[in-house]
C-alpha cells in the first residue's frame, strides 16, 4: 500500500482543540478511509501531548517543534493547520492541499479573513476544530486551485489587503 501523508501544525502557539480534534478515533477513521496511512502533528507549546499510534495501516507520531517543517510540508498530501500566515504560504508555495483550521480563541487576529478569502478563492478549505471532521468527510482536494507559484509579493500583497493594510 501507498503511503499518504497527513501533517498537522499549530506553528509556534497552542491549538490544544485543532490537536485533540486530530487525535479523535472519529477523525483517525475518517482519514484511513481516505487512505491516509501516517498522521504527523506537530504541536507546539500545546498542552496535549498526542499518543503516538502504530498499527499495520496506520500511524500517529508527534513532535513539538523542529528547525523547519519544510519537509513536513513537502512530503504530506494533506496540510491540516493553524492560519499563521507563514504556514500558509509555505503551503501555498508547495502546491499542497490544505485544511486550515481557525482558532476560535483567537478572534481578535486577522486569521480568519485570511482564511476566508483564500477559501473563497479556491486555494483551500477551512474549518474550526468543531466542524473539521464534516469538512474532512466532504473533502475533495482536485476542486483545489494552485496559488500562483514563485511570487511571494503577490502574496504580500492580498495578505495586506485581506487584513487592511492597504
Amino acid at each position: 500500500m501507498m503511503e499518504r501523508k497527513v501533517f498537522i501544525t499549530v506553528g509556534t502557539t497552542s491549538f490544544d482543540s485543532l490537536v485533540q480534534t486530530v487525535c479523535s478515533t472519529e477523525l483517525r477513521d475518517k482519514l484511513i478511509d481516505l487512505g491516509y496511512t501516517s498522521v504527523a502533528i506537530q504541536f507546539g507549546r500545546g498542552s496535549f501531548v498526542p499518543e503516538p499510534i502504530k498499527t499495520s495501516d496506520f500511524q500517529l507520531t508527534s513532535f513539538r517543534y523542529k528547525d523547519s517543517i519544510s519537509e513536513d510540508i513537502r512530503s504530506a498530501d494533506l496540510i491540516i493547520g493553524h492560519a499563521g500566515a507563514g504556514t500558509v504560504l509555505e503551503t501555498m508555495e508547495a502546491q499542497k492541499p490544505m485544511i486550515v483550521v481557525i482558532n476560535e480563541l483567537l478572534m481578535g487576529n486577522h486569521q480568519i479573513e485570511l482564511a476566508l478569502q483564500l477559501s473563497k478563492d479556491g486555494h483551500l478549505l477551512y474549518a474550526t476544530p468543531s466542524t473539521l471532521l464534516e469538512v474532512i468527510g466532504t473533502l475533495d482536494v482536485s476542486r483545489l486551485k494552485p496559488f500562483p507559484r514563485g511570487e511571494p509579493e503577490k502574496f504580500s500583497r492580498f495578505l495586506d489587503e485581506t487584513v487592511g493594510y492597504r
